[in-house]
């Protein structure tokens, strides 16, 4: 990475300026980067908010628009930034924020996760806890009126998300639920909080119990009999949340049959390992075999941690040692077990000035308490190094070179999620799943996100099904999933409600890795026999994150 300072340029002070607007405007943004000059509120979630953010944007992008790129680090700053802030706009016009509602990514999942990047190691910090707890039932009413006004123009998320959100809630504001459960833990360092300061946390606490209860009464008894019986959004706003997910415009239909193939190549993988961890075995018997090895299985979720704590720590020091240039400051990676039992598992990048570190989560679902070391040791590898930790994190650290958006907002999921499975599979290739039963896991989960291909674009673009018996929709989907992954029930469900929810996303891990690796093999063609592939890896992630297309760009058309 550069070691020499950049110096700045009228385009750099665009993006930080647009980096100071977020922060004003969405302040989670500022608390997920380590700005935390916000972290005693939320944004303006009412239409009246969407328009000023909306607003804002267009003086940005007309600023952008002014200014011609001092050098090549300018150009993807140009390019990345535009393109993002042209999406945001065509995003506004679609008016997605209206029916903006899912079980993993909106304003009511983001309103209560704020609090897992929240320092709380000091009275001061519980202090401004207090303040943004006391702020939730405002941004809830200003959500809540945002879906009122999408009521009242006929633009509705789909009924499955809305129940579903409200089933979560229950979990949120239960006795032992969230809320109650984070401020019982309240214990700075420094030992007990104030009385005052303890009954002030104990009250906004409930009072954003009480909020997220209205908001469950709102979801169950207005929006949900208006909601949309259609999971599908369509071809339109599909095309548009794709190109929002991968920095990238593809095509559709070609990528959908692309994803059968691809399916059914894991599918013929799986079944050669299959034979070598058990002679003559079908992929489900295999499974069955690994499963029932108690050498390969953990027991309850302080294990999970441990475990991979502890598998992280060592390929953070032997890839180090190897094939990576390391830095010091992100040489450490959290393993966490999130405060939550929804299914999923997650990243979040370090702040700025690295006091809070990458973090891995992994919110496991009430009732689960079996993991399987086989199935889940790709996962470290996938969220930790050489997967988002490494290029996450070392975005973060090339301050030298790179502005702070660059550094910490940009990107796309494509470009995420695609170098993480890229990852997964140069493990394989350095040697780190040589045991078959590790190469099924990680197969396991190639499959699934191929899996993810055909299902998404299935569903919201209404495909014929795969045995010709009408068009994809939920059930088919859920049955679909469920024949393709060695997954708990409880995981598959949630994962298909967030397909069903967050249309785009789930294909751009598989879409991502694909254009990863077409990007690899043009940049290996364009530098014949000088070709290094630690030198790709090493301009690749020096970039930060940026949209697919602009990576192919700054990488292979140059």
């Amino acid at each position: 990475m550069t070691t020499t300072p950049r110096t700045p340029s009228a385009i750099d002070k665009v993006a930080e300026e647009w980096v100071d607007t977020l922060v004003e405007l969405v302040p989670t943004v500022g608390t997920y980067i380590g700005r935390n000059d916000a972290n005693d509120r939320y944004g303006d979630l009412s239409p009246d908010g969407q328009q000023q953010y909306a607003n804002a944007v267009r003086k940005t992008l007309s600023a952008l628009d002014d200014l011609t790129p001092a050098d090549a680090v300018d150009e993807v700053t140009k390019a990345d930034l535009g393109s993002e802030l042209k999406l945001d706009l065509e995003f506004d016009d679609a008016q997605w924020h209206l029916r903006d509602l899912n079980v993993i990514a909106s304003a009511a999942q983001d309103i209560r996760q704020v609090y897992d990047l929240m320092p709380t190691s000091s009275a001061d910090d519980w202090s401004i806890i207090v303040k943004r707890l006391a702020a939730v039932p405002h941004a809830l009413r200003g959500y809540t009126a945002t879906l009122r006004e999408g009521i009242a123009k006929g633009v509705v998320p789909a009924r499955r998300q809305v129940v579903e959100v409200a089933d979560q809630i229950v979990r949120y504001t239960a006795d032992d639920g969230f809320f109650a459960a984070f401020v019982a833990d309240a214990t700075p360092e420094e030992g007990e909080l104030p009385a005052s300061l303890a009954r002030e946390l104990a009250d906004s606490a409930s009072a954003a119990r009480v909020a997220y209860d209205e908001l469950k009464g709102f979801l169950t008894g207005t929006l949900a009999p208006a909601a949309s019986e259609v999971d599908a959004v369509g071809p339109e706003l599909y095309a548009l949340a794709s190109r929002r997910f991968l920095g990238a415009e593809i095509d559709l239909d070609e990528t959908y049959e692309w994803g059968r193939e691809e399916l059914a190549r894991m599918v013929a993988e799986q079944t050669a390992i299959a034979n070598e961890i058990l002679p003559g075995s079908t992929v489900e018997e295999a499974v069955a075999h690994l499963e029932a090895d108690p050498s390969r299985k953990l027991h309850g979720t302080e294990a999970l941690q441990r475990w991979m704590q502890e598998t992280s720590d060592r390929a953070v020091a032997e890839l180090g040692a190897t094939h990576f240039d390391i830095p010091e400051q992100i040489r450490t990676l959290e393993c966490m077990i999130a405060p939550t039992q929804e299914g999923g598992i997650y990243y979040t990048g370090p702040t700025d000035d690295f006091s809070r570190p990458g973090r891995m989560w992994w919110s496991v679902p009430e009732g689960v308490t079996e993991f399987d070391t086989w199935r889940e040791l790709t996962t470290v590898y996938h969220e930790g190094i050489p997967g988002h930790h490494l290029q996450i994190g070392q975005a973060v650290y090339n301050r030298a070179e790179l502005n702070s958006w660059r550094r910490l907002l940009a990107g796309t999921s494509g470009h995420a999620e695609g170098w993480a499975l890229y990852a997964e599979r140069l493990m394989q290739q350095l040697g780190y799943l040589d045991d078959p039963a590790d190469r099924l896991g990680m197969l396991d989960g190639q499959r699934m996100r191929a899996a993810r291909v055909v299902l998404d674009i299935g569903v919201h673009l209404g495909k014929p099904r795969l045995d010709g018996t009408g068009t994809w929709d939920a059930d088919y989907a859920l049955d679909f999933m469920r024949r393709n992954v060695n997954m708990s029930d409880e995981f598959v469900q949630f994962e298909v409600n967030r397909y069903l929810g967050w249309p785009g996303q789930a294909p751009s891990y598989k879409v991502g890795q694909r254009i990863w690796e077409q990007v690899r093999d043009a940049y290996q063609e364009q530098q014949g026999d000088t070709y290094d592939i630690k030198q790709f890896h090493k301009r690749a992630l020096d970039l930060g994150g940026v949209g697919l297309d602009t990576l192919r760009t700054a990488l292979v058309n140059r």
